[in-house]
């Protein structure tokens, strides 16, 4: 037979309470059924789990007077925001909320009064909930709501604020969202009857608006709201929707990626420039002071350089903090390897097939050192000092695959050459930073170089 679970059990398996919170609400669940007979109704204690935007029922009990609002136990069961939106408003600022509506675990519709349970230093560990059944129709229900009981259930269902307000701009319903907006921003029970300007005094202008439909964002103290107004418009009525929306946690979290996205840029920046510096100074380096023998190793670190610092350039110059165009990056280098290498008589050629193809930034740094390399190789050993000849850098996507080719018609590679520092590091850099394959052979015409790696968008 299956061991009924305990307080203790379920709150040290889904949350993250002490010790001396759990002993709080296993001495509180002893005494849930005298509750629960005092005020004829179904009694809980939910406290909020450790994974996320829930909470769990960790104990219940009913009193012995009235029929139970559940056909079956629920200690165990999660509860989520959208259908009991007042459990967690108490949850977040350890206020009472009385007289709420919810949707319990099984889809009925229940009268709701929710308290918070304070553990050490005043926190809010749990809640201590009363349901009970709401037998008739609220009156707060429109004429539309009435002719459809089932269509009624839809907005209790919506996490948006739900105002239904008749000509004299007085409340006719509210949906459990709603309550919770008035009491959090106006700090005040929403009240049916009562004009919506009570509570909000600047939709004056929003519902003065000749527009049958309206949608306006707006601020609210330290609330940014986005608000929603239309009219039914039908003969029997002269009611208007308005709806809610908070945006503040939406427009917070907008701002927060603005700045770390101005953040990144900024970083980007400043990584740039300092390539730019030690580019500088191997440039000074080549002028002054070192010997003939050196300037060309020089030349190849001072490449090194320029083309990591190629991916933040691209960076920099495009709207994206985080992506680099491969065609853009490519041509960059190759111009940089031509140029530098005062190689005019080399034609340089990129193809590419399909789509244009744009890879992480933090990928492109080793595909711009892996181009590097290739094109440097190819302009060092394929031609004769004054010959003419033509580089070929082939771009294409094979399935999850990019392949990248670098062909020359020039002398060729041989297997006899000795090993070279460049191709160690194309090796190096395809098999552990690309998780790739690198090849290189003689081909009818020059050298053929190929890169395939995994392709990320």
């Amino acid at each position: 037979m299956e061991r009924t679970m305990t307080v203790r059990d379920l709150c040290a398996l889904h949350t993250h309470l002490l010790d001396s919170d759990i002993q709080i609400l296993e001495n509180l669940s002893t005494n849930l059924s005298l509750i629960a007979d005092l005020n004829k109704a179904n009694v809980f204690i939910d406290c909020p789990v450790r994974e996320g935007r829930h909470a769990i029922v960790v104990a219940e009990a009913c009193g012995h007077s009235v029929k139970s609002v559940y056909d079956h136990p629920v200690v165990g069961k999660f509860a989520y925001e959208a259908f009991e939106p007042a459990v967690f408003y108490v949850l977040r600022t350890g206020k009472d909320m009385f007289v709420n509506r919810a949707l319990t675990q099984e889809g009925a519709m229940v009268q709701q009064s929710v308290v918070p349970i304070k553990g050490g230093c005043n926190r809010v560990i749990a809640v201590l909930i009363m349901e009970k059944v709401i037998h008739e129709e609220p009156e707060s229900l429109s004429q539309f709501d009435r002719q459809d009981q089932q269509n009624s259930l839809v907005p209790e269902f919506i996490e948006e604020s739900i105002f239904l307000i008749n000509n004299q701009n007085r409340l006719v319903y509210t949906n459990p969202a709603a309550i919770n907006l008035v009491s959090e921003i106006c700090l005040t029970d929403c009240v049916l009857g009562e004009s919506i300007f009570d509570y909000f005094p600047g939709f004056a202008d929003v519902l003065a608006s000749k527009e049958d439909i309206l949608m306006k964002e707006m601020n609210i103290g330290k609330n940014i709201i986005q608000i929603k107004k239309f009219h039914l418009g039908n003969k029997n009525s002269n009611e208007t929707f308005i709806i809610i929306r908070d945006l503040t946690e939406l427009r917070d979290k907008e701002r927060e990626l603005i700045s770390k996205s101005v953040a990144i840029r900024e970083i980007h920046h400043r990584v740039k420039n300092n390539l730019q510096t030690v580019a500088s100074l191997l440039r000074l380096q080549m002028r002054i002071g070192a010997p003939e023998e050196s300037k060309p190793h020089l030349l190849v670190s001072l490449n090194r350089v320029l083309s990591i610092s190629s991916v933040y350039e691209i960076i920099l110059a495009s709207s994206q903090v985080d992506h680099v165009d491969l065609l853009e990056l490519i041509g960059k280098i190759g111009d940089m390897i031509v140029h530098t290498e005062d190689q005019a008589r080399l034609c340089l050629s990129i193809e590419y097939g399909g789509e244009l193809h744009s890879i992480d930034s933090d990928i492109g740094i080793s595909v711009a050192l892996v181009m590097n390399e290739l094109i440097h190789n190819c302009v060092k050993h394929a031609f004769r000092e004054g010959t003419e000849g033509n580089i070929t850098v082939c771009l294409q996507k094979d399935g999850p695959e990019l392949e990248l080719q670098v062909r020359d018609d020039g002398i060729g590679y041989s297997p006899a050459m000795k090993p070279s520092l460049g191709l160690d590091i194309v090796r190096m850099t395809v098999e552990n930073d690309l998780d790739g394959e690198f090849s290189i052979q003689r081909i009818k015409e020059g050298t053929l170089a190929s890169v395939r790696f995994p392709y990320k968008r």
